[in-house]
């Protein structure tokens, strides 16, 4: 049996990213396609991804253990994230799909947030660092499933995957956030 390590995690999130992408060049009629859904499935992908990492966060300042999952989580995440990043990026650029500066602002710095968190999530001390960035990624994620849901995104229609992905997230930071807040003495000591 092969046991799963953190190598195997991450290689298993890139075969996934893979499949995803092969999955599509196989079944797609031109390549803005190919990368439109490869983007719109790999962003699934990460919705899931970060909630296992919220929920390793979650448990690994309450409960006291090591952060030794969480670190491997929130890498993982990185990286499948910015392959979703690629597909979205050439997913617009294909599809010539207009870039309104505005609009990317907060999405922008969440990809910053992402990329930098896991070089520094070993250095920061103070709790309210990792709340700020596991809330800031996670409202993002609200608005983009909530643009979705209300169409405002060219070429992605709502679909159920939205409102479940929004719900998901809602009760997770909702839920996480009372949880915290019950066992916020234990975290502060």
């Amino acid at each position: 049996m092969v046991k799963l390590t953190f190598k195997n995690f991450l290689s298993l999130g890139i075969l996934a990213e893979l499949i995803i992408l092969i999955f599509f060049y196989l079944s797609s009629e031109n390549i803005g396609d190919i990368f439109r859904m490869s983007a719109r499935y790999s962003g699934r992908l990460s919705l899931i991804v970060y909630l296992v990492c919220f929920y390793h966060f979650t448990f690994s300042f309450i409960k006291k253990k090591s952060i030794y999952k969480l670190n491997q989580s929130v890498i993982i995440f990185c990286v499948l994230h910015y392959i979703h990043f690629i597909y979205l990026s050439l997913s617009v650029y294909l599809n010539d799909l207009p870039i309104i500066p505005s609009k990317l602002t907060g999405g922008f710095i969440a990809y910053l947030m992402i990329l930098i968190y896991p070089i520094v999530i070993n250095k920061i001390k103070k709790i309210i660092f990792h709340f700020i960035y596991f809330y800031y990624v996670g409202i993002v994620m609200v608005i983009t499933y909530l643009e979705r849901i209300r169409g405002n995104f060219e070429g992605a229609e709502p679909e159920l995957f939205h409102y479940i992905g929004l719900v998901s997230i809602i009760i997770s930071l909702l839920a996480f956030g009372l949880y915290f807040n019950k066992y916020r003495r234990l975290i502060n000591n």
